[in-house]
């Protein structure tokens, strides 16, 4: 069973202001993955505060996503805290999102999200929107189990699959 964390970012929504669908969205999809929300944490946009709480939920879990702040606002700074506690970057994973999206709106270039591996965990930015979410959640959900797999260490072939 893949171990997961949520943490949803806005600053409307870590004060009550704001109803987090995105955040739902995300435990719901899991399910057809056989994932287990073990934490779930609505912050605000604030850099050291996300490094903190993705620094914390690693060790305990094998994915954690984002939804928020990955846009071009002053204080859309998730991807700058990713990027300083990932390991390795994973650039497939935001490129599949980013063409996928590209199809639906040409605003999908805005997305500055980022996917990387900490450690053993697998984090992965979404956006903020609940149809954002949905949509970029669908085009790699399928390919999550077997990525945590072999950041895990399984020796299986790739091509194999």
């Amino acid at each position: 069973m893949i171990k997961a964390g949520i943490l949803t970012l806005s600053d409307k929504g870590s004060k009550g202001e704001r109803e987090d669908q995105s955040g739902a969205i995300i435990k719901n999809m899991l399910k057809v993955i056989g994932a287990e929300v073990r934490f779930y944490d609505i912050l605000p946009d604030e850099k050291e505060l996300i490094k903190n709480k993705l620094i914390e939920y690693s060790p305990r879990v094998d994915l954690i996503l984002t939804t928020g702040g990955t846009g071009l606002s002053p204080r859309d700074v998730t991807p700058e805290a990713t990027l300083e506690v990932i390991d390795r970057q994973v650039h497939g994973i935001t490129e599949a999102m980013l063409i996928e999206g590209l199809k639906k709106t040409r605003r999908a270039m805005l997305s500055r999200a980022v996917a990387g591996i900490r450690g053993s965990c697998l984090i992965i930015n979404l956006p903020g929107s609940p149809k954002a979410v949905r949509e970029n959640l669908e085009v790699i959900i399928d390919v999550i189990p077997h990525a945590i797999e072999k950041i895990k260490g399984d020796p299986a072939e790739c091509g194999s699959a």
